[in-house]
């Protein structure tokens, strides 16, 4: 599925081209692959440390420009460091790394080689997604005092009641993963986008979390307290064992003087409150709509756009940071969401094994 979303988001606003790639371990599979997709095999590498050392001796203006991480998790650091130290831009799946140290590894490196660096918190991508950031920023909803994150799936429920189907799964291996799994995969998605529509930093977490039997080592749910300050708080509550439940990202911010809800599954409609007025509904593509949400819709209004387009408006917004061209600060997660959000995680996981303390962020 990831593979899919980001091959076809890459090419909804015709920015990219896939000219390279390593596809499959298996060299064959990935020959078969790149010919299925119509990607010339003369750059189908068997294996990524020939592909950097491939395309690093080709000039500079033949060679390819970014690279789309989208490995298990153990990958994801080895892989961003030595594209970044050969001159790569990279764009890559969440969690960034498996450990805040890497995590700030990178980001030194990253400062060093002064390259573009996107993390795809993908549902930052949707227009009203984008709209709230925008009417928050400029105050429609006054001071925010009250964040509520939801993020329920129940895909592992089916799976996670069998001992050896659960020990089958990558996700819930500490080798793979990292020190997470719920928390890691979706919980970091939640916290993102607190700190990316509040326009403020989390400072503290107290989280409880959930492996469900002794012999499952990652949590796969959890609920998490999150204090921005003394007067803006929060939680964080992800799941997937919500059985029954898809992709239940649901997203409820206040202020003072209004509230957004919002939800992934159903993302064209942006329900605006306030105490004087009725309830609001905005959509994507109408003129009332902020500049950053009308760049990300390509449709007139009443056409659905959906998660390859959010995925699609932050391949953009890479493509407009590399051609050197203006671009808003919202229109792609960067290395410091990938930083933070490693520390989220690591911080959210200690807090819960220290008997459910608060823990800084």
């Amino acid at each position: 599925m990831i593979g899919v979303l980001h091959r076809v988001a890459s090419f909804i606003n015709d920015n990219y081209e896939i000219t390279g790639a390593v596809f499959n371990p298996d060299f064959k599979a990935n020959i078969e692959f790149a010919k299925e997709i119509d990607v010339k095999t003369d750059r189908i590498y068997p294996d990524f440390d020939t592909f950097v050392e491939k395309e690093t001796a080709l000039p500079l203006e033949e060679r390819i420009q970014v690279v789309s991480i989208l490995t298990p998790n153990f990958l994801h650091f080895p892989m961003a460091k030595k594209l970044i130290d050969h001159g790569f831009h990279v764009i890559c799946e969440k969690p960034m790394t498996t450990t805040f140290a890497e995590a700030e590894i990178l980001q030194s490196a990253q400062q060093k080689a002064n390259t573009i660096f996107a993390v795809t918190y993908t549902y930052t991508g949707y227009p009203m997604v984008r709209q709230m950031r925008e009417m928050i920023r400029n105050g429609e909803l006054g001071e925010i005092h009250k964040v509520d994150i939801q993020y329920y799936q129940g895909w592992i429920n089916p799976v996670i009641h069998d001992k050896e189907q659960r020990n089958s799964i990558w996700r819930l291996d500490p080798k793979k993963a990292g020190i997470s799994c719920c928390i890691g995969d979706i919980g970091t998605h939640a916290f993102q986008m607190a700190e990316f529509l509040s326009g403020k930093e989390v400072q503290s977490v107290l989280a409880d979390l959930n492996t469900l039997y002794k012999d499952n080592p990652l949590d796969i749910d959890g609920t998490v307290l999150i204090r921005f300050n003394e007067n803006t708080k929060g939680v964080i509550r992800a799941s997937q064992i919500a059985t029954g439940e898809e992709n239940g990202l649901q997203v409820k911010i206040y202020g003072n003087k209004g509230g957004f809800n919002w939800s992934q599954e159903d993302p064209n409609y942006l329900y605006y409150l306030t105490d004087d007025k009725p309830m609001q509904v905005l959509k994507p593509g109408h003129a009332y709509n902020s500049a950053l949400s009308l760049d990300g819709t390509k449709l007139p209004p009443g056409h659905p756009e959906g998660i390859f387009d959010s995925m699609a408006n932050i391949y953009k917004g890479v493509a407009k940071a590399i051609r050197n061209q203006e671009y808003n600060s919202g229109e792609f997660p960067t290395m410091k969401d990938g930083v933070r959000g490693m520390k989220f995680i690591e911080q959210t996981v200690a807090s819960h094994k220290e008997g459910n303390v608060w823990k800084d962020l």
